[in-house]
């Protein structure tokens, strides 16, 4: 009698496939099936979900089910997904565990969520981990709970496009919670100087940070509760309120019809 096959797991991440981050989350889940890492031969973090249509990507084998991409977080999940695994595709796909936070609208921004993102958009369920601290980077809390999250996700059948965005507090959590997006800001000031030869140049986003105190989102259960916030994402942008709004809308010369089924 034969043992059972042990499920496939993509790890990709955006600090780059040297990471110790992505290392962490590598041996937390190595215990749980076969281990496969795709991920950017550089740090690509702030790359959002940039893909690379326009240049040729080249992708170099590190060691045995170990892989560097010369692109971005999303080229890194793609390839995985459509090409190296795509007669075997993973059960599940985990990025990370990401040098900083990921809350609130760094989801927009974030290529750790990105290359999650992109697993979820291809049918593979996806579970982004960031380290919302400081350095020097403790990633062994971090990494328990990933080992705890993932287990429970492969015992169960999840939904081909599950996205869970997860972002665990420096030290010791106490305890986890289910949460939404919250909202924060890190300050919007613009540094301009002048380079060498006299040109401007210029920096952007800013290092003020406060969030909103909003009840249940990720941003009071790390900030305020030490708590890891587990929040569940979708695809779905549409703003069914917004739609209903706009039906008062009135655009001359334009006749409005209801969306064709």
């Amino acid at each position: 009698m034969t043992s059972a096959r042990r499920p496939r797991i993509l790890v990709s991440n955006d600090d780059g496939y040297f990471s110790e981050g992505l290392q962490a989350l590598v041996d937390a889940v190595s215990p749980l099936g076969e281990v496969w890492v795709v991920a950017p031969d550089r740090e690509q973090s702030a790359a959002s979900h940039a893909i690379s249509l326009h240049r040729p990507l080249r992708i170099k084998e590190i060691r045995e089910r170990w892989f560097a991409v010369d692109g971005t977080p999303t080229d890194s999940a793609y390839l995985a997904i459509n090409h190296l695994l795509k007669d075997d595709r993973p059960q599940i796909m985990v990025s990370g565990i990401n040098h900083g936070a990921n809350l609130a609208d760094d989801v927009t921004y974030s290529g750790t969520v990105a290359a999650a993102m992109e697993a979820a958009l291809l049918g593979v369920p996806a579970i982004a981990f960031s380290l919302a601290s400081k350095p020097p980077f403790d990633f062994a809390p971090a990494a328990r709970f990933a080992r705890s999250i993932v287990a429970a996700a492969l015992s169960q059948p999840q939904p081909p496009r599950m996205l869970l965005n997860v972002n665990i507090p420096g030290g010791e959590p106490n305890g986890y919670a289910i949460t939404r997006m919250g909202r924060h800001s890190y300050g919007y000031s613009v540094v301009e100087n002048v380079d060498p030869r006299g040109k401007k140049y210029y920096w952007i986003g800013g290092t003020e940070y406060e969030h909103e105190d909003i009840p249940g989102s990720d941003c009071n259960a790390v900030h305020l509760d030490k708590r890891v916030s587990v929040t569940p994402l979708h695809l779905e942008l549409t703003d069914l309120n917004r739609m209903a709004d706009m039906a008062g809308w009135t655009l001359e010369g334009f006749q409005r019809f209801e969306p064709s089924r």
